[in-house]
């Protein structure tokens, strides 16, 4: 399943910026991933300070 970045987003950019396949973009109030995009490799997940992106 792919990553799906929760309400706790604090839209620092480290997700977006560690993203391999650029799936993650700036939504209106927070970062938003591309399901269709996503390639479940986690590295999101892994720099993200505050545990937003997470498995659907």
């Amino acid at each position: 399943m792919a990553y799906k970045i929760s309400d706790a987003c604090i839209s620092c950019g480290a997700c977006a910026a560690e993203c391999p396949v650029s799936a993650i973009s700036e939504g209106d109030t927070q970062f938003v991933i591309d399901a269709d995009t996503c390639i479940e490799c986690g590295a999101c997940a892994g720099v993200c300070p505050v545990g937003a992106p997470a498995q659907d």
